[in-house]
């Protein structure tokens, strides 16, 4: 199934990220349509990178069909509209990879 796997790496303000990434971005992320599952995980550790990666969310959809639908929706243009909001307390811009 496919996936859209984000993965942010340690925020220069984590109370700051963390208080508007989970009762801001997410609450609009929640309403994009055909999402089959999201989960957002702590990383615990990192090995074999230089990366300090800190959070992974991923957007699993039933099927490429599904995925494109919702990339053409109104709430996965907000999702990416919010983005800047939250970007003032991290160092870079979070890996966005899209799997199958």
């Amino acid at each position: 199934m496919p996936k859209v796997i984000v993965m942010y790496e340690k925020p220069k303000d984590q109370d700051k990220f963390e208080e508007y990434y989970f009762n801001t971005h997410m609450p609009i992320a929640e309403k994009v349509p055909n999402v089959k599952e999201a989960r957002v995980q702590r990383v615990l550790s990192n090995q074999n990178t230089d990366l300090s990666l800190y959070l992974i969310t991923e957007i699993e959809f039933e099927n490429k069909g599904a995925m494109k639908e919702a990339f053409a929706s109104e709430q996965w243009k907000a999702v990416g509209d919010d983005v800047p909001n939250f970007m003032k307390y991290l160092e870079k811009p979070p890996i966005i990879t899209i799997v199958d």
